[in-house]
């Protein structure tokens, strides 16, 4: 058995804010350094033991994967190459570091040709679960809340952890139920993650760095992109029905209505927008993924929170508004670093016989499990259609339980919807109308873009968890060069169309299994007479549950997806939703927290002026044509619907 590793009494001497300072374990003997490393999609992630005045220390360091060789240097540099933990005789080809993260195995050969030492391959997740317990168990002040810019430590018992969510944000997203050491369960995960922003942020900003792109987003707008209630009801609307003005309801909603191009947005603006769009989104599907295992305690991890505050903040203001404030979000000082902690936890571990690809899937399985009654088609009546989960996609998403005619309720929204979908398609591809970009991603390739499973584990994917090399991992997670004329359209539309069409599909699903309905109706100008975009959308809602749960679309034609049967809105029990108040709330969608301390002025503000009261009511007047116009076309639907009706009722009587 090799070395162990005294974690008694460690803890951290340095200012918690300041990144990832070393982690002081006084009861460690002195003795050739340790190393560990975590090769992830996009980082290497190193942590090693160091002498720093008589005393051992863990300190930490990270790599661009790209940047392969500098690591090597780094490692030679520090004398890493002498650390003894599993060294089966004195020459350095015996040496066999620990190392996690799917780069592990397709790097282990340039490890072995650079630096002469071999990899012993541990599994990821079992890694990033043994860091976050022993910073949990070990480390005073290691977990912490940030909400509305302060920090607050917690202290945690270890008798009172288990159970926890925990949601590892690196190039995608894992999300585990932890339930003792070396106890978990990979629950689900989401491939629009840290590679997504950073991808789009690349493409939209020109950043270099992701620590280049939270810097651009601390000094922006995102109201400059992001479209919110107030845009739509009007300012006097929301005030009548008790509606918060700033309330999200499509990322990047503003774009389509726009006649600016890309280069006329500042990269600060699109940054924010990209940040708040996307930490909204994890911590929405973290709510639901909690709810469903009935958990409170919620960690985030991962390289890609880095102790930013913003991002801190909008995850647990998500977090905080979606529970109603029964779920807190908690942060782990070295959220980056789990992997490798976990790694180096494993150097002289008796247990450590495990942890390749290969094992079977049945002690960590990887999915939740979904509704096992289906109603068939043939079943279908008036009576019976209820309940059901009704999914508008406009310009955000809004998610309606109908249970009977005349009797919905709004559940849940999101602000990743149609508007998002074509408003960064119009940054990137330049396309016009929704039509275009549905052409444009019929004949592009998202695997141009996405980074998969086999990009980072290699062809064999990640069988322990049941993920082929095929599967998605990140979502733009391959893109390396900020310069747009690099890459198709056709491919970035392509992307964007599975990234968010995937996305819908997935919270529909947890939703509607959270609610306990088994039918879920999608409808909406996005979605309805597009065979692209229901495609895709049954494609994911068939991966989410197994193919338990029936998709159906219910479009203006008249028609009920693949079922070949169709019901009026009002056999339906949701004619109701052609009232003003329920068009409005449809559109609704995420919680927002309002521009950052550092945004921008805008020129009336700058001149101290504000909009002038008949600047307002023209407005009102055109909110109210659309609202009316909206209205008009809905009725329409319903009476040729009746009309449809009593057609193929007289029919049937012939």
């Amino acid at each position: 058995m090799g070395r162990q590793i005294d974690l008694s009494g460690a803890e951290i001497r340095a200012d918690p804010g300041d990144g990832s300072p070393p982690i002081f374990l006084p009861r460690q003997p002195a003795a050739s350094p340790l190393l560990a490393l975590d090769i992830g999609g996009t980082l290497i992630k190193l942590v090693y033991t160091a002498s720093c005045g008589g005393e051992e220390e863990l300190r930490f360091a990270k790599f661009e994967r790209r940047r392969l060789d500098d690591c090597f240097d780094f490692v030679r540099a520090q004398g890493l190459l002498g650390c003894n933990g599993t060294t089966t005789g004195s020459s350095k080809e015996n040496m066999t570091l620990k190392a996690t993260g799917g780069g592990s195995y397709k790097f282990g050969d340039d490890f072995r040709q650079k630096l002469g030492v071999s990899l012993d391959k541990l599994d990821e997740m079992d890694s990033v679960v043994s860091g976050a317990n022993f910073l949990l168990q070990n480390v005073p002040g290691a977990a912490f809340t940030h909400m509305s810019g302060k920090r607050n430590s917690i202290d945690i018992s270890p008798d009172n952890l288990f159970p926890y969510l925990l949601v590892n944000i690196g190039s995608g997203v894992s999300i585990l139920k932890v339930t003792g050491n070396r106890k978990f369960e990979r629950v689900t995960g989401t491939h629009i993650g840290g590679g997504t922003m950073f991808g789009l942020a690349k493409l939209l900003t020109g950043c270099k760095s992701y620590d280049e792109f939270l810097q651009l987003s601390q000094k922006g707008d995102n109201f400059v992109l992001d479209l919110v209630v107030k845009d739509i009801c009007g300012e006097l609307a929301c005030q009548k029905q008790g509606l918060s003005t700033s309330t999200l309801a499509s990322s990047f909603g503003k774009v389509i209505t726009s006649m600016k191009k890309l280069a006329d947005y500042k990269p600060e603006d699109l940054a924010s927008a990209l940040l708040s769009a996307f930490t909204y989104n994890i911590a929405q599907i973290s709510f639901l993924v909690a709810s469903l295992l009935g958990l409170r305690r919620v960690f985030f991890g991962g390289s890609y929170i880095r102790g930013h505050k913003s991002t801190m903040d909008n995850i647990s203001y998500a977090l905080d508004f979606w529970s109603e404030s029964q779920m807190q979000a908690s942060f782990l000082q070295h959220e980056g670093y789990l992997g490798a902690l976990g790694a180096l936890m494993s150097y002289g571990d008796p247990r450590d016989e495990n942890l390749n690809l290969e094992e079977s899937q049945e002690e960590n399985s990887h999915e939740a499990a979904g509704p096992t009654d289906v109603t068939s088609a043939d079943e279908h009546n008036d009576s019976n259609i209820f309940p059901y989960l009704l999914v508008n996609i406009g310009s955000g998403v809004s998610m309606i339980e109908v249970i009977g005619k005349g009797k919905f309720e709004r559940i849940i929204g999101s602000h990743l919807g149609g508007g998002t979908i074509l408003g960064l398609a119009r940054l990137l591809t330049g396309c016009s109308s929704y039509e275009e970009f549905l052409d444009l991603s019929r004949r592009g390739d998202n695997l141009a873009v996405d980074l998969t499973v086999g990009d980072i584990y290699g062809e064999r994917g990640y069988p322990k968890i049941g993920l082929p090399a095929s599967t998605t991992a990140a979502s733009f997670g391959k893109v390396n060069s900020g310069k747009l004329s690099e890459y198709k359209a056709e491919d970035l539309a392509a992307a964007l169309l599975n990234s968010f069409t995937y996305n819908i599909g997935q919270i529909a699903y947890f939703v509607a299994n959270l609610s306990g309905l088994k039918r879920i109706f999608f409808r909406g100008a996005y979605v309805c007479g597009h065979e692209k975009t229901m495609d895709k959308i049954s494609r994911s809602l068939k991966y989410w549950s197994k193919g338990e749960v029936q998709t159906t679309f219910l479009c203006h034609e008249g028609f009920l997806g693949t079922l070949g049967a169709f019901w009026s809105y009002e056999n339906m029990g949701i004619d109701g939703l052609a009232s003003h108040e329920v068009i409005r709330e449809v559109l609704l969608g995420a919680p927002y927290t309002g521009q950052f301390p550092s945004s921008p002025l805008t020129p009336e503000q700058e001149n101290g002026g504000s909009t002038t009261a008949e600047a307002e009511v023209e407005r009102l007047r055109r909110d109210n044509a659309v609202l009316k116009s909206e209205l008009e076309r809905l009725q329409r639907e319903n009476a040729e619907l009746k009309a449809k009706l009593v057609k193929s009722d007289e029919a049937a009587t012939l």
